[in-house]
């Protein structure tokens, strides 16, 4: 069983919605810090949002105001709740987690998450 697993990915328009959602396996993964990360083709990956423990959030500047990040600890889940979508957001979506209750809330990086699902991709068009 996979320790996280991304799902609600898809093609849609520009201006459209989706909800992504990362199932972790136990609250071992699913306890500490979350985030969501995504790469678009040639691109480096990069940090689009973080939620702590407490549900303290952090945002990439490009998705501030669109996108939103929450938990559903009882449910080990996370989301992404995106609105707006523009053609630069299309990508492979990650979930990452990592254990304790430390968490870099002011600066998403690859190097501090443990965890990660085999992503699920989102594509948009104009």
């Amino acid at each position: 069983q996979a320790q996280l697993a991304e799902s609600g990915g898809g093609s849609v328009q520009a201006g459209d919605s989706l909800r992504l959602s990362c199932v972790a396996a136990t609250t071992a993964y699913s306890s500490g810090c979350m985030g969501w990360f995504r790469q678009a083709p040639g691109e480096e990956r990069e940090g689009v949002a973080g939620v702590d423990g407490d549900g303290a959030t952090v945002y990439a500047d490009s998705v501030q105001g669109r996108f939103t990040i929450s938990r559903d600890n009882a449910k080990t889940t996370l989301y992404l709740e995106m609105n707006s979508l523009k053609p630069e957001d299309t990508a492979m979506y990650y979930c990452a987690s990592r254990p304790g209750r430390w968490c870099n809330l002011r600066r998403l990086r690859e190097t501090d998450y443990a965890f990660w699902g085999q992503g699920t991709q989102v594509t948009v068009s104009s």
